[in-house]
């Protein structure tokens, strides 16, 4: 099959049958997993990512550039979207996979 077909028929393709390639993947969309709730002290430059499989990952603060100067009350306004946190007024977002990537290379 030459390549320009091979692109028409992915564009015909639901996307919703197509199955996660990747462990993260997996994880994510087929598995289910998600953010519970997240957990900030600033004191100790600490962020705590509760994850709905009971399991924390811990990242520093100041690892983030638009989240170390932010006020605890900024910190605190964020929108949970279960595979990311939005803070709407710091314009700066996280993914799950981002988070889940960072654990792989720390391991």
């Amino acid at each position: 099959m030459l390549p320009c077909q091979n692109l028409r028929n992915f564009e015909n393709t639901n996307m919703s049958n197509i199955k996660a390639q990747n462990v993260l993947d997996v994880l994510i969309h087929e598995k289910g997993l998600r953010i519970h709730s997240v957990y900030f002290n600033t004191d100790l430059d600490m962020m705590l990512v509760i994850l709905n499989n009971k399991r924390v990952i811990q990242r520093n603060i100041s690892d983030f550039k638009l989240l170390k100067n932010a006020t605890s009350k900024q910190l605190e306004n964020y929108e949970n979207e279960g595979m990311g946190i939005y803070w709407k007024d710091l314009d700066e977002d996280l993914s799950l996979r981002g988070f889940l990537v960072n654990e792989l290379i720390a391991a």
